[in-house]
């Protein structure tokens, strides 16, 4: 009889493919699961006792700007802490690498808080994440917007030239060559706005080359989302790139249930094209501070300021009171600086959480001084309020959107279930107690109920604190596809 390195006993597996939880023992040995059998059958060097919880694969982040956050805070309690084991960076248009410029300036300091953690290369950033020996593993895009400062500086406010998007195709190209596993774009941001269609579709040509995906900050979540879905599809078809829409909402009070739109018109499209979404389970999202949001959104709590500190965590209205002027006005005033933005309907959130292209994200910015509490707790949040207390979905596909799904949509091969071969990324968590305890008040709270965490057989979270596991590393595209033909 085999001896394995642990095996998790007593515990209700939710295999991450939406198959009813089944009583299993799961041993470990190395990195890799290497048996999930009846209870009782294995035997192993430790053991973890599962009573009365349930083991899931580890949860995959599909939408985060932890790009640098592996490389800063390497034990990366606040994704570990929910049962996260691997990230994907790079999104919304902004990557660290390939960055060529000297400067970071202030579009880029949203991911990169030390200059030395930029790279000329993907190859060299990589380097730089698996020399840091995260907690939790990361796979990477790489942002248009970065390719765009990289060809043409600081004059983004026009459409780039061919010679300007072919040095954009050709970097790109060589960092899928290098393993990133495809592109975002951000076209809402100033970065990025004045780029075509055609700009961006041509950009993007060797993500069809190489399988990588295209994933896209859509040029509009508002008034004119309908017309912004359209370009984001003809990019993907452009490219021959599967496609995954960022963080879909409906934005501003005026676009409330809109959903009734946008769900139908993702599911008449899906029959055509691979296309999915990722969804945040908030009413509140977040990013840079812009003013021509104020209107949109029916509260602003600021989340960092450079210039005015001390902001953070503080209503944009109560700080214009102060200050005896508008809320756009004030905004200029502490410039530059972040904010959360409550701007979504819940009915919207639900719809969009049930579709069955739907995927969780949590779109944390990690390094926020009051972030978003989605960046401690999404993923709890889903399994506690939205699959327990609210019984939008079972909890099996809770764990599959957060899992086997996202591993699909993403080709991170031997990931998302809980299968003998696959890597040891694997959630214990209590079913009748997990939940987030992030507020927007306390963001930086962990959730309840998850009880350990392993990656890749490493513990990295385990009784509310980090397991000291440091077994993460930069996944690479080819890497994954050379192990899927293996197998």
């Amino acid at each position: 009889m085999p001896t394995y390195d642990i095996v998790i006993r007593n515990g209700q597996v939710a295999d991450g493919t939406g198959r009813k939880l089944f009583a299993a023992d799961v041993a470990l040995k190395g990195n890799r699961i290497a048996a999930v059998e009846a209870p009782g059958t294995l035997t192993g060097d430790n053991e973890i006792d599962a009573k009365g919880k349930v083991v899931a694969p580890g949860f995959i982040d599909v939408h985060t700007h932890d790009d640098t956050a592996l490389i800063d805070n390497p034990t990366m309690a606040m994704k570990a802490s929910q049962g996260v084991t691997t990230v994907v960076c790079g999104n919304c248009g902004v990557s660290a690498a390939p960055y060529l410029n000297d400067d970071v300036g202030h579009w880029m300091s949203l991911i990169i808080k030390k200059k030395d953690n930029a790279a000329k290369t993907f190859a060299a950033f990589a380097g730089k994440v698996d020399a840091a020996r995260p907690a939790i593993n990361g796979a990477f895009l790489i942002g248009h917007g970065t390719l765009r400062m990289n060809a043409m500086g600081d004059d983004l406010n026009r459409v780039a030239t061919a010679p300007e998007i072919k040095q954009m195709r050709e970097l790109l190209d060589q960092s899928l060559e290098q393993g990133a596993v495809g592109m975002s774009s951000g076209l809402f941001y100033a970065v990025s706005n004045a780029a075509s269609t055609d700009e961006v579709a041509e950009v993007a040509q060797p993500l069809g080359k190489w399988g990588g995906v295209y994933t896209a900050h859509m040029r509009d979540e508002g008034d004119h989302i309908i017309k912004a879905m359209d370009e984001t599809f003809e990019i993907g078809r452009r490219a021959g790139a599967e496609i995954i829409v960022s963080h879909h909402k409906c934005s501003g009070r005026s676009n409330f249930g809109r959903m009734t739109e946008t769900l139908p018109k993702f599911t008449e499209a899906m029959k055509q094209q691979q296309i999915a979404f990722d969804v945040y389970p908030y009413i509140a999202g977040s990013t840079i501070l812009r003013t021509d949001m104020l209107e949109r959104a029916d509260k602003v709590l600021i989340t960092w300021s450079d210039k005015v500190p001390g902001l953070s965590g503080r209503d944009l209205a109560d700080i214009a009171r102060e200050m005896g002027c508008s809320m756009k006005e004030a905004g200029d005033r502490i410039q530059p600086a972040g904010a959360i933005y409550f701007m979504m309907d819940e009915k919207d959130v639900q719809a969009a959480m049930s579709h069955p292209g739907a995927m969780i994200g949590s779109d944390g910015i990690p390094f926020d001084a009051h972030p978003h509490p989605r960046l401690w707790g999404t993923f709890p949040r889903v399994l506690g309020h939205y699959s327990r207390e609210l019984k939008l979905f079972p909890l099996e596909d809770a764990v599959r959107r957060m899992t086997s799904y996202s591993a699909q949509r993403f080709h991170l091969t031997g990931r998302g279930e809980v299968k003998a071969g696959y890597y040891a990324d694997l959630c214990i968590f209590d079913p009748a107690t997990v939940i987030d305890t992030a507020t927007f008040e306390k963001p930086m709270t962990p959730a309840a109920g998850i009880d350990t965490v392993l990656c890749n057989g490493a513990i990295v979270w385990r009784d509310g604190k980090p397991g000291g596991g440091r077994s993460g590393r930069a996944l690479n595209r080819q890497q994954m596809q050379d192990e899927a033909k293996a197998s």
